[in-house]
């Protein structure tokens, strides 16, 4: 029984990360329709950028504060230099271009701060809560994580849904002509929309930071993972980011624990096959035509 705790509040911990990188994912998707492959090396990129203030002296919350601005800038310049200039041509275009960006942060992050992993600090203990004579496997740092992702769906689906931010940015992804005639300036809502995913990618990236090792490709795995989160949950969907975050957090925790980790990848696709056969746009994905 305790083995089955433990392996559920890992999983908790990890579905919260998943589930922040795949909110990142939904912004976007949400505001453009681009999937955006680049989003592990944004995130990445900022994350470094948190690091280096923290190896400078500098706080944990200074870090973190530097890195959620600095992704919003990243994320507003590549949305302006990189995917207007091919937001008319095929969609598939953009794919590569995100593709190819992705390789270039790699690179970039490889010669500027080398290719030797860091190690970055954590907001709180590691150390895990007690119950009994058994020592939890979450700690302090992993309830924090768990609270700032949820916090964060909460904030973006209120913004979403209840504010004219959110209702423009979600009526220049579905209809940018309409949008146009009504006022609404499209180009900037995209940007935004950019921005804030890069934003919340990057406080995904420093969440990430402290269970693993901060490298050019160290967040590549997680990326799959929030993509496949993402996907399960509805590519569409803030609150459907988060569950399926969660779910897969859980799923492969179990995998993991009680058939091997060696499968973990496998029981990834396993959950996502099963959910797509069940719901072919995800558990929150709309099976109707899209309302702005």
């Amino acid at each position: 029984m305790l083995r089955f705790l433990d392996l559920t509040l890992a999983g908790l911990t990890s579905g919260a990360v998943y589930a922040a990188i795949a909110l990142a994912l939904v912004l976007i998707w949400r505001s453009t329709r681009i999937v955006n492959f680049a989003q592990g090396g944004m995130l990445m990129i900022t994350t470094f950028i948190a690091y280096t203030v923290i190896s400078h002296g500098g706080s944990y919350w200074l870090a973190l504060v530097v890195a959620v601005l600095s992704g919003f800038v990243l994320g507003g310049v590549v949305e302006r230099v990189l995917i207007r200039p091919v937001e008319k041509r095929p969609p598939l275009d953009a794919v590569v271009v995100t593709f190819g960006l992705l390789v270039l942060l790699q690179g970039l992050a490889g010669m500027i701060f080398g290719g030797t992993p860091r190690s970055y600090p954590p907001a709180f203990s590691i150390i895990g809560f007690r119950a009994g004579d058994h020592r939890l496997l979450f700690a302090p740092n992993d309830l924090w994580v768990v609270l700032v992702v949820c916090g964060v769906m909460v904030l973006l689906a209120v913004v979403f849904r209840w504010t004219s931010l959110g209702l423009r940015m979600r009526a220049s992804a579905f209809a940018p002509e309409v949008s146009r005639l009504l006022g609404v300036r499209v180009g900037r809502m995209l940007t935004v929309g950019w921005a804030l995913a890069a934003a919340v990618g990057a406080l995904a990236g420093v969440l990430i930071a402290p269970s693993t090792f901060v490298s050019p490709t160290a967040f590549d795995a997680f990326l799959v993972f929030g993509f496949t989160a993402a996907v399960i949950g509805g590519l569409d969907s803030p609150p459907g980011a988060l569950v399926g975050g969660v779910g897969l957090g859980l799923a492969l925790s179990y995998v993991s624990g009680y058939i091997g980790s060696d499968v973990v990848a496998l029981g990834a696709l396993v959950v996502l096959i099963a959910v797509l056969m069940v719901r072919p746009r995800g558990l929150f994905g709309s099976p109707v035509g899209r309302r702005v």
